[in-house]
């Protein structure tokens, strides 16, 4: 599995140790060291993922997700050296897919690549509906959209996935690990908080009322699950 990655930091040494480790498993690897760069290169290129460090001169972190994750749905990484657990939460809730703290072992974080974009790029498989469809929602998988009561809604790749594998299967109580088990793609190590990170942006955007849920419900000391008898 190979694709086009941008990487967004300032350690020259860093970037060069990352750079030639993806070179050797055939990524085409981008750089630059600036904000401002960066969402000039998303706007004029196409990329399969996103490194992003938390820390940088000209623009923060965060800034800098937000700002891609209004152009563009490009998973992103950060990968940084910030242990808080507020700025991670922080870096979920602006659009990133993941986060990893340095330093790392490489294979991790390509075996997290790999299970990002094998993701992404399974959307069309052939087990799966094209276009699920109930009383308000219309969730097309080939071009992941999201129309509610006619509208578009605007979601990540990681909120659309959740909201996809909930409403695939509605009534169906999905435990937090079950979710971070078939939306991340790998047993994932982190916070199990995650899953209600994203769940309650996907809520902020579909529901009429944030705190209550009528689409996406809550099974309290268990999980979530669809309901699509409203």
């Amino acid at each position: 599995m190979s694709g086009k990655i941008l990487i967004i930091d300032i350690d020259k040494t860093f970037v060069k140790g990352l750079k030639y480790s993806l070179e050797q498993d055939d990524y085409i690897i981008d750089t630059c060291n600036s904000g401002k760069d960066a969402i000039g290169k998303i706007e004029n290129n196409t990329y399969e993922l996103v490194l992003l460090e938390l820390e940088m001169p000209d623009m923060n972190g965060l800034t800098i997700c937000q700002n891609i994750r209004n152009i563009s749905s490009v998973p992103i990484i950060f990968l940084t050296e910030v242990k808080e657990e507020i700025k991670i939460i922080l870096a979920l809730e602006y659009g990133a897919d993941d986060y990893l703290i340095k330093p790392f072992n490489i294979l991790e974080l390509k075996a997290r690549m790999k299970a990002i974009l094998r993701r992404v790029n399974n959307h069309g498989e052939k087990d799966k509906k094209h276009t699920i469809e109930t009383k308000d929602f219309i969730i097309n998988t080939i071009g992941r959209k999201v129309i509610l009561e006619d509208k578009n809604v605007n979601l990540t790749g990681k909120e659309f996935d959740l909201l996809y594998v909930l409403a695939s299967n509605p009534s169906k109580v999905f435990t937090r690990q079950e979710l971070l088990e078939k939306v991340w793609g790998y047993a994932y190590y982190g916070d199990l908080r995650t899953v209600d990170v994203h769940i309650r942006r996907i809520r902020e955007k579909i529901e009429r009322n944030p705190k209550e849920s009528e689409y996406i419900i809550t099974k309290w000391g268990v999980g979530y699950y669809f309901n699509n008898t409203r």
